[in-house]
């Protein structure tokens, strides 16, 4: 099994910062992708951001220039650096672990979520 655990949510006004980090343990893994997705009031869950193990980095195009995805592959931990951040950030943000085990079987693993929400 995987466990996940998620730091770093909070309340700021706009234009504050947060880091978020989701730190992955277990056994017989290897980790393929590690990224945040983030879920508003009422709306869909969205990707906001997602590194790979080899570098590869993906943003969702509102938070380009404010955010930085970064990880930690022998800690298997991944941060999210929100800087800038505007009202509309608000929402429940769950980190996202992708892989495979040492059989070869897939695997995806969400956090429980954390809150952040930013005031105007």
């Amino acid at each position: 099994q995987v466990q996940l655990v998620e730091s770093g949510g909070g309340l700021v006004q706009a234009g504050g910062s947060l880091r978020l980090s989701c730190a992955a343990s277990g056994s017989a893994l290897t980790i393929n992708r590690m990224g945040w997705y983030r879920q508003a009031p009422g709306k869909l869950r969205e990707l906001a951001a997602f590194i790979t193990s080899d570098g590869t980095i993906n943003y969702e195009d509102s938070v380009k220039g404010r955010f930085t995805i970064s990880r930690d592959n022998d800690k298997n931990t991944v941060v999210l650096q929100m800087n800038s951040l505007k009202p509309e950030d608000t929402g429940v943000y769950y980190c996202n672990v992708r892989g495979t085990t040492g059989w070869g079987a897939r695997f995806d693993y969400w956090g429980q979520g954390t809150q952040v929400t930013v005031s105007s």
